[in-house]
């Protein structure tokens, strides 16, 4: 038997309440599986730390845990729904882009149905008189075209979700994404 091909859940997630994060990342890993995949969740670590390391010594070896899952990975699905502010939390950004620079398959999906330009207040420029792009796209261009040129798709739910960050439905549609 093969083993089944790994899959990075990359996703703001990780700063969610156990209780919450336990439950989402479950139904994402049972989805996944059904499919004959294996999910891998950031928080997949057997990182323990010591009580005379800085916080900045945490941050790093806590980033290059995550690399070490990503490279580990053939494929990611980013939970990209804007997180604290009209974009896609920053970290899973750059986990999108470190997986795309790999030439690796890249899936997002966003809970908002709102364009980027939209969430942005609709207009042209901001009280500092900076340009708003406008592309009709869910997020910045940069993720939304980075994705599409890995293989990958960004899905956008229709309407907004009962749960926040996670609907099973959109995030089974990037799962069976990653069979074509």
């Amino acid at each position: 038997m093969t083993q089944p091909k790994r899959v990075y859940l990359a996703g703001p997630e990780v700063f969610f309440p156990a209780t919450e994060h336990h439950t989402i990342v479950t139904e994402k890993k049972r989805i996944l599986r059904e499919l004959g995949w294996e999910g891998v969740d950031p928080l997949d670590t057997e990182l323990e730390f010591g009580d005379t390391e800085s916080p900045q010594q945490r941050g790093f070896r806590i980033y290059n845990a995550n690399r070490e899952l990503m490279d580990s990975c053939d494929a990611m699905i980013a939970n990209l729904t804007p997180f604290r502010g009209i974009s896609a939390d920053p970290g899973t950004v750059f986990e999108v882009g470190y997986m795309i620079g790999q030439g690796k398959p890249a899936i997002g999906y966003s809970l908002n149905p709102l364009t980027y330009r939209h969430r942005a207040g609709n207009r042209t420029h901001d009280d500092l008189g900076h340009a708003i792009e406008d592309f009709g796209l869910a997020d910045n261009l940069m993720i939304e075209c980075g994705i599409v040129e890995s293989g990958g798709q960004l899905f956008v739910a229709e309407h907004r979700s009962e749960l926040e960050f996670f609907d099973a439905e959109l995030f089974e549609k990037c799962a069976r994404a990653l069979e074509n």
